[in-house]
């Protein structure tokens, strides 16, 4: 029978005390479900090596492909990043927040299991109040891995969350109904040589990008 406990937390104004309670488990190497602002997604705290692992395990997920992270701004970016171009400012400037993902190269203290070894990782500022609420409680970015089986559907809401991982999980943050059912669009940045280019068509059509730089 699932397990994990669920805490029901306004989406619009999240309620302080309940995502303290949410952030102190993410601090102590716990793995949270929470809504985001497309699909609910698996947080833990990424410089926790443990914590990371146990997001590997749940998702059953090839340790090949790295996690993506959850900012609170751009210049939490800057600190898990090396030096950022113009093309990074100006998508940001116009699609952040929202449901654009940037690739970007890693800084030297973000665990390889977090980059997967591939130097790189990927970020974005979601437009939704509960997971910045969380990065702001837990006071670093968090891990933004989609809340489900791999290879099986996106969950939209907790109770979807619960019937694929709720015997993994021991919390899932209730925000109701996610408002979006496209992924985040992925763009990446992270070689300068080739420039840009789109990984993933989702939420935001590449003509949306190419207006910003090109």
């Amino acid at each position: 029978m699932p397990s994990a406990e669920i805490l029901k937390v306004n989406s619009t104004n999240p309620e302080p005390a309940l995502i303290s309670y949410a952030a102190q488990r993410i601090k102590s190497g716990q793995v949270v479900g929470m809504p985001t602002d497309t699909f609910y997604g698996l947080a833990v705290d990424p410089l926790n090596l443990r914590a990371v692992d146990r997001i590997y395990e749940i998702k059953s997920r090839s340790r090949h492909k790295a996690l993506s992270l959850i900012v609170e701004s751009v210049e939490q970016v800057e600190d898990l990043s090396q030096p950022l171009n113009g093309d990074f400012y100006a998508l940001t400037r116009r699609f952040w927040p929202g449901p654009l993902t940037i690739i970007v190269k890693a800084s030297s203290r973000l665990p390889l299991k977090v980059t997967a070894n591939t130097g790189n990782v990927a970020v974005r500022v979601p437009s939704a109040e509960i997971p910045v609420a969380l990065v702001r409680a837990v006071g670093s970015p968090i891990t933004a891995t989609s809340a489900n089986l791999s290879g099986e559907g996106e969950c939209t809401t907790a109770d979807a969350v619960r019937q694929q991982l709720g015997d993994r999980l021991p919390l899932i943050v209730d925000g109701g109904t996610t408002p979006r059912i496209v992924a985040s669009t992925i763009v990446d940045l992270s070689d300068e040589n080739a420039g840009w280019r789109i990984i993933r068509q989702g939420a935001i059509a590449a003509d949306e990008i190419m207006e910003v730089i090109g």
